[in-house]
C-alpha cells in the first residue's frame, strides 16, 4: 500500500480536491465503464496520461490531448485559482476573482486545455468589459460542474456562521453558473464539507445537509443514499455520468456513503466513467477531510499521489500563505 501523509483536515480537503481531479484526468469523459475495467486489468486507472487509444471505438470524448499524467482538468484549475485567490487577498474579492478568472482562462491566459460551456460563456461576458464594469452575476444559466469547483476552498477556509457560508457560495457560484440547481448543489456540498470538518461522520453530514438540496436534487440524493452497497458503475447508470450536477452529485453521494478511504473513493469515481473530473473535486475534498479526521494513516491521501500532482508546489505555496490554516 502507498505511503500516506497526515494533513490537517482543512488542508486535506483542499489538496484532496486537487489530487482527485488530477487522478481522474487520464480517463476523463470516457463514458464506457467496460473499457475502463479492461484498462484497469493492465494498469492502475489513477494518474494515467490521456491517450486517444483508450477512447478508440468507445463512447467518450477525448479532450485532453497534450496533457500529461498529474495535470489538472479545467475544474482543478478553477479550484487552484480560488486557493491562490484566498492566499493573495485573504478573503473573497469578487472583481479581483473575476479578473483572475478571465486572465487564466481567457486569450493569452496560462491555462492550456479544454474549458466547459459555463467557463466559455462567462468569459464572453467578462472579456469585453473593464473590471469596474463586471456584473455581480456573470455566469451562464447552466448546472454543469464548474459550479462545484470552488466549493472545497470556500468551505474549508470559511470562518463564521453557516448561513454566511451558504450566501458566499451562492455569490461565487453565480459568477460562472447563474442557475438555481447549480447553486443548490453547491450549497449542499458546502454544507456537507463544513459538517465533516466540524467533526460529523460523512453519513451524518450527507443526511443532515439534505434540506439544502431542494426539489428534484433532494429526491435524487435520497435515492443515492438508499443504495446499500458501493457500486459506482451502477450508480452512474442509475443517475447519469455526464457533466450536470443532477447526474453527478448523486454519484458523489453514493461513493462517499460507502467508501472507507480516500483512494477507494477516487478510484470508484474513475470506474464510473463520464465526467469523473467534475465529480472528483467535491468527492476528493470530503473524502480527504473525513479520512484525516476519522481514519487511520492508511485512509488518507497517498503520499505518492501528492507527488504525482504536478501543481503540488503551487498549491502548497498558496496554503503556506494562508493565515486561516496552520500548515
Amino acid at each position: 500500500m502507498d505511503t500516506t501523509v497526515r494533513l490537517r483536515p482543512h488542508i486535506a480537503a483542499v489538496l484532496g480536491a486537487l489530487v482527485a481531479d488530477s487522478a481522474a484526468l487520464g480517463l476523463h469523459w470516457l463514458y464506457d465503464p467496460e473499457r475502463i475495467a479492461q484498462i484497469e486489468k493492465k494498469q492502475n486507472i489513477a494518474f494515467l496520461t490521456p491517450d486517444p487509444e483508450n477512447y478508440a471505438d468507445a463512447k467518450g470524448f477525448f479532450a485532453h490531448g497534450g496533457k500529461a499524467a498529474g495535470d489538472s482538468s479545467g475544474y482543478g484549475a478553477i479550484c487552484l485559482l480560488m486557493l491562490k485567490h484566498y492566499a493573495a487577498h485573504g478573503e473573497f474579492d469578487r472583481i479581483a476573482y473575476q479578473t483572475e478568472f478571465r486572465n487564466l482562462f481567457g486569450p493569452g491566459g496560462a491555462y492550456n486545455g479544454y474549458v466547459d460551456s459555463p467557463t466559455r460563456q462567462t468569459l464572453l461576458k467578462l472579456i469585453p468589459l473593464i473590471p469596474e464594469d463586471y456584473p455581480e452575476i456573470s455566469g451562464a444559466d447552466d448546472d454543469q460542474f464548474a459550479a462545484l469547483a470552488t466549493v472545497p476552498v470556500v468551505a474549508a477556509l470559511h470562518a463564521g456562521p453557516a448561513e454566511n457560508l451558504l450566501a458566499k457560495v451562492e455569490q461565487i457560484v453565480r459568477l460562472t453558473n447563474h442557475n438555481d440547481t447549480a447553486v443548490a448543489a453547491a450549497q449542499y456540498a458546502a454544507a456537507v464539507l463544513a459538517a465533516v470538518l466540524g467533526g460529523k461522520s460523512v453519513e451524518q453530514a450527507l443526511t443532515q445537509a439534505l434540506p439544502h438540496a431542494k426539489g428534484e436534487l433532494g429526491a435524487l440524493l435520497e435515492d443515492a443514499l438508499a443504495m446499500d452497497t458501493l457500486d459506482s458503475v451502477r450508480a452512474a447508470q442509475r443517475f447519469g455520468s455526464a457533466c450536470h450536477v443532477l447526474e453527478g452529485l448523486p454519484v458523489i453521494v453514493h461513493i462517499l456513503r460507502h467508501a472507507t478511504n480516500y483512494r477507494q473513493a477516487v478510484e470508484a469515481n474513475i470506474r464510473a466513467g463520464g465526467d469523473s473530473c467534475g465529480r472528483a473535486v467535491m468527492l476528493g475534498a470530503i473524502a480527504a477531510a473525513s479520512a484525516e479526521l476519522h481514519g487511520d494513516a492508511t485512509s488518507t491521501i497517498p503520499l505518492l499521489w501528492l507527488a504525482k500532482y504536478r501543481q503540488f508546489t503551487d498549491a502548497a505555496h498558496a496554503i503556506a500563505q494562508l493565515r486561516q490554516i496552520a500548515v
